[in-house]
């Protein structure tokens, strides 16, 4: 399985670009699905020093990638080049939504842009 991570506010709490703290519970997840063979790659808006930064913090905690903000180099050869997008299994991200879950999204916005009241 391949897995897709985002890095700010899911493998470590941050103010951008100031890494706070790891989420512990989220990179002992990620290194035990590699350590079972999946791969793991840090899908971030990071870049510069600040994704040397993120890449390094995540070492320190013994996660490393297979690729960084890049699809995998068989990927690249199946889909014959690249498609922008990183193919993935799964995308984890502290900002995603799973597409069942859109009612609820659209619900909660319209109940706080509306007060709850229908439209006369």
């Amino acid at each position: 399985m391949k897995i897709a991570v985002d890095f700010d506010n899911t493998i470590a709490s941050t103010v951008y670009p100031v890494i706070l703290a790891p989420r512990m519970k989220v990179i002992m997840s990620l290194k035990h699905l590699k350590a079972a063979g999946h791969t793991i790659i840090l899908w971030t808006c990071r870049k510069g020093k600040a994704l040397e930064d993120a890449v390094a913090f995540c070492k320190e905690y013994g996660l490393e990638f297979d690729a960084v903000n890049e699809t995998t180099k068989e990927d690249l050869e199946k889909w014959g080049g690249d498609t922008r997008k990183i193919w993935a299994d799964i995308y984890i991200d502290d900002r995603s939504i799973n597409p069942e879950d859109i009612g609820i999204l659209v619900n909660n916005w319209y109940l706080t842009s509306t007060g709850g009241k229908e439209n006369e």
